[in-house]
């Protein structure tokens, strides 16, 4: 049976509705908001501010194009630590947090420690991130590669509320 962290305050459903809709369209106006979810203004702003706070809502962000910004080429790429310890996990934190083409890393449990996801413009960019970046970070000793071929699915929407059940 899987753990969830449980919400510091219970959500219901108007606050599923007002969050499914921002995960829609962030930039969508508090007065469009409150009429979607059937309630005025102040308290469907309300409710938003209390998101926030609470860290329920982190944020929000433009999606693009990476074909427009010169990073068409998606990689995820397999590393392997030479040795396990808080301090080695520490210093490689620390250290692929300042890589710009890293879009994501996660610290996993299985056959290699860190699942990387990166997005770059061309090979040449791929041999430079992966041989002169990537396994120069504290502890890497091996990596391996996957070049996506096509995108599927990309998405930051979490499903909220009746819409995670099917």
């Amino acid at each position: 049976m899987r753990t969830q962290r449980q919400p510091v305050r219970t959500l219901d459903k108007l606050d599923h509705k007002i969050l499914r809709l921002l995960q829609q369209d962030g930039r969508m106006a508090m007065k469009d908001l409150a009429e979607q979810v059937g309630l005025s203004v102040t308290p469907c702003i309300e409710r938003v501010k209390r998101m926030e706070r609470d860290g329920v809502i982190t944020g929000y962000y433009a999606r693009v194009n990476p074909a427009e910004l010169g990073a068409a080429l998606l990689v995820f790429v397999e590393i392997t630590l030479d040795h396990k310890s808080g301090n080695m996990f520490d210093q490689f934190r620390r250290e692929v947090q300042k890589i710009p083409e890293v879009l994501e890393c996660h610290l996993v449990s299985g056959d290699f420690d860190y699942l990387i996801k990166a997005r770059i413009g061309e090979m040449a960019d791929y041999r430079k991130l992966l041989g002169d970046i990537l396994l120069q970070l504290p502890g890497a000793v091996q990596s391996k590669s996957y070049v996506v071929m096509e995108e599927i699915k990309e998405t930051l929407t979490i499903p909220v509320g009746d819409e995670t059940t099917r």
